[in-house]
């Protein structure tokens, strides 16, 4: 199931159904009401379902459609298409972009050898951003270089939020975490001073579950920096579930239990606020002892 949110600015003041009304011309009222008692509108990040509920100047009243999105032999999840960009559900252990040259597999190559047969000529893709090639989640591409331009032009205003798994409980529920990072002769990126090639990283975060020793975390990326959730994390003493990397128990199977799961962009051509949201991969939440993976 997939959760994909249109969003508009109130211009002025009215009643939800109005504002509706005059964003969607072509709908009854009735059906209408039945998109808001049913849950599927918010103002401000909060559901509302009183058809008559006053909506103010400047507020954001977000439409959440429910759909479902299956293509035949998709490589992968296709979450939305347009002919301007598309979004999938990235499986751990894929990359995002393998090395020129490299005759590996990873999603932008799959993605693209998908395309190009389903339009039975050569398909245009291009990589917006990057998730590590063991992290989950939503995946932008654009289908021109225009389009990439515009979305990396623009990227520090989307918001983009994650789920992570990690060792122990934190003291504190909520907070910021901060450091300069450096990406080190081994490829490893370490926080560190601020000096020549270090880069500022910044990211916020919530507890939502604890979890016997772990804890369920979202987190949502200031600065997007490479590794930058696994760094921080670790740099906080609870590094990522399977992420030994960055100092995770190798006592637990190696997978990274970090998943993008939401992402909020303005479209390149339309300016309409898309918002995508997309549930845990199974078993994200089991714990498994390394010696038991293959079982």
């Amino acid at each position: 199931m997939l959760n994909q949110a249109v969003c508009y600015s109130v211009k002025e003041d009215s009643s939800l159904l109005d504002f509706l009304e005059f964003h969607y011309p072509q709908s009854s009222k009735t059906s209408l009401k039945k998109i808001i008692s049913h849950g599927s509108i918010s103002v401000n990040g909060k559901t509302v379902k009183n058809p008559a509920a006053e909506v103010h100047s400047g507020e954001e009243v977000c439409y959440m459609k429910h759909t479902m999105v299956a293509k035949a032999n998709a490589p992968f999840r296709l979450v939305f298409e347009d002919e301007s960009i598309i979004v999938i559900d990235k499986p751990a252990g894929l990359l995002t972009y393998g090395e020129k040259g490299s005759s590996g597999s990873s999603a932008y190559k799959e993605l693209k050898e998908y395309l190009s047969t389903a339009s039975k000529s050569r398909a245009e893709l291009f990589v917006v951003h990057r998730l590590d090639r063991e992290v989950s989640g939503l995946l932008l591409f654009a289908k021109s270089e225009e389009i990439q331009e515009n979305l990396k032009e623009n990227w520090k205003d989307f918001t983009k939020k994650y789920l992570a798994l990690t060792e122990g409980r934190l003291k504190n529920k909520t907070g910021e975490i901060k450091s300069w990072l450096t990406n080190g002769p081994d490829y490893k990126v370490r926080s560190g001073p601020q000096r020549e090639g270090a880069k500022y990283a910044e990211t916020s975060y919530r507890v939502v579950k604890e979890l016997d020793d772990h804890t369920l975390l979202e987190l949502q990326l200031v600065t997007g920096r490479k590794n930058q959730i696994r760094v921080h994390l670790s740099d906080m003493g609870h590094p990522v579930v399977g992420d030994r990397r960055y100092g995770a128990d190798a006592r637990f199977e190696r997978r990274i239990r970090l998943h993008g799961f939401y992402l909020r962009i303005r479209h390149p051509k339309t300016s309409e606020w898309l918002e995508f949201r997309i549930e845990l991969p199974k078993g994200f939440l089991v714990l498994r002892p390394e010696h038991e993976k293959y079982k």
